[in-house]
């Protein structure tokens, strides 16, 4: 599944930076995140989804939303 939080930031018009605030997740991690350079464990996932108080499931492409 493809990791879909560039597109969620930037349609929520929420910097890398203020989700780094709202996260708990460094700025430079969230980037790799989207950018597909790292592959996230799902703690950190839940972790991004809570800080940016959404599903879990609005975060990936996924044939069965």
């Amino acid at each position: 599944m493809k990791i879909l939080l560039h597109e969620y930031l930037k349609k929520h018009h929420i910097s890398y930076r203020k989700a780094a605030i709202l996260t708990g997740i460094s700025k430079s991690t969230l980037f790799d995140i989207s950018s597909g350079k790292i592959d996230p464990k799902m703690g950190s996932m839940e972790k991004i989804a809570k800080g940016l108080n959404t599903k879990i499931s609005n975060l990936y492409d996924s044939p069965y939303k």
